[in-house]
């Protein structure tokens, strides 16, 4: 295995690290008025994030550091012509936070309320603007021959990058939901249960609406003939599982399903791409792929090193931390 293949093959895993694990984290922020009837169980919704939100977005931002590191130029040509989407996203990330920290100390009913607003719509955009990135980046987008992406609005928002915003949205809110079931106790794990089937409904539609607008508005299917259908499959599949196992009141598998359900639609994607990294809308001679995008064989290889050093320790502290706040949540008086 080379080492831009390997990069590539680490940056898909990061990303989808980050759609797994901050993907429960946006629809347990979604749930805070999806969900929850009062302040004691928005407490209760939040507390169960409490511990592992700022942690989770930390794959985003090293999914971003390794692009700049591995792939200068798909760094440049992606963060450039998404520039309004990329400040959108990180307005939702940063009103998120902002909205998780001072909602702790608010003096009062009203203004504890309006940071959980703030919360609530972080969690609901940025699911949806990294949705809207990654399906457009696939159905392609114009790119020229010096790497530079001139998109106009069509090219961004389109039938198949809103149904993949939704999309994310929806996945997110059924991880976020199982995430409650598993971490909480009383009136509101039994909610999150009553509510998660309405979604999954919801969800098994868009998936439907999804994989056919992935048959006509990418080439992902000639690409991939079979990993494509087999990882869309794999998608349904975890979905109807996860279903299942939450209904049966086997939290830990249902979050395990839901789970691996996102895994396997970012999972698809990036197998679509490979061996590109972004597809020219203008000639396919124009496309970024891992050998055009690369850093030099020195830079990989520095990197690969300190890469694989550091990388224990870094999911070790994460796994410590999950084992440490493993206790469901009680409802708050």
């Amino acid at each position: 295995m080379s080492l831009e293949v390997l990069w590539f093959v680490l940056v898909a895993v990061l990303f989808i690290g980050f759609f797994f694990l901050e993907g429960f984290d946006f629809g347990v922020g979604m749930s805070t008025r999806l969900l929850a009837r009062n302040k004691h169980e928005r407490e209760q919704i939040l507390t169960t994030i409490g511990p592992f939100w700022d942690a989770n977005e930390v794959w985003l931002i090293t999914a971003g550091g390794a692009l700049f590191a591995a792939f200068p130029s798909w760094y440049a040509t992606m963060f450039s012509g998404y520039y309004t989407l990329f400040v959108i996203l990180l307005l939702a990330l940063i009103i998120r936070g902002v909205g998780i920290e001072y909602s702790h100390h608010a003096k009062t009913d009203k203004t504890k309320n309006f940071w959980y607003w703030l919360f609530f719509i972080g969690s609901l955009v940025a699911p949806f603007s990294v949705g809207m990135l990654f399906t457009s980046l696939v159905r392609g987008m114009p790119i020229d021959a010096k790497m530079h992406l001139y998109g106009s609005f069509a090219d961004f928002v389109n039938i198949y990058s809103l149904v993949g915003g939704l999309a994310v949205v929806l996945l997110s809110l059924v991880h976020g939901l199982t995430f409650i079931g598993l971490r909480t106790t009383g009136d509101i794990h039994e909610r999150a249960t009553s509510l998660l089937n309405k979604v999954y409904i919801v969800l098994f539609v868009g998936e439907v609406i999804f994989a056919v607008l992935t048959y006509f508005q990418t080439d992902l299917f000639d690409v991939r003939p079979v990993a494509t259908p087999v990882l869309l499959g794999l998608t349904v599949v975890a979905t109807v599982l996860g279903m299942l196992y939450a209904n049966k009141g086997r939290e830990g598998y249902a979050f395990t399903f839901s789970g691996l359900a996102v895994a396997f639609v970012v999972a698809m994607l990036f197998i679509g791409l490979f061996p590109r990294v972004m597809i020219s809308s203008i000639d396919p001679a124009f496309n970024l792929t891992i050998h055009n995008a690369a850093s030099g064989h020195y830079t990989l290889s520095v990197m690969t090193k300190v890469a694989f050093t550091l990388l224990p320790f870094v999911l070790g502290y994460q796994i410590w931390s999950y084992y440490v706040f493993r206790q469901r949540i009680s409802p708050k008086k």
